[in-house]
């Protein structure tokens, strides 16, 4: 089998378009966060230090728009109750993160 080595130079390849979104400065910390399964906004505030309540929903929109994550309402009436969970798309997104975590702690 041959590695195909897509040209992410291209702004119009899709491999490029996905790195652009992960590389988005919580979204990996967030996909970690959530691997432990479904969470509360002030759950991922509390283990996410420095991210504020703007940016955390803006990002978890972002990532629900991708198909990264979903959105689940426990509580339907006021103050409402909410907590996000992994899509299966989310989900496959584990093993690869895992190389890279170690790839880094790898001795040089």
């Amino acid at each position: 089998m041959t590695l195909v080595i897509p040209d992410v130079l291209e702004e119009s390849c899709t491999t490029r378009q996905a790195l652009e979104r992960l590389a988005a400065k919580w979204r990996v910390l967030l996909i970690y966060a959530l691997l432990d399964g479904p969470q509360r906004p002030a759950a991922l505030r509390r283990r996410l230090p420095g991210i504020t309540q703007k940016v955390l929903t803006e990002t978890l929109r972002g990532m629900q728009s991708d198909g990264l994550v979903e959105r689940r309402v426990l509580k339907e009436e006021p103050p409402q109750h909410v907590e996000y969970a992994l899509t299966s798309l989310g989900l496959t997104l584990e093993e690869p993160l895992a190389a890279i975590c170690a790839w880094a702690i790898r001795p040089a």
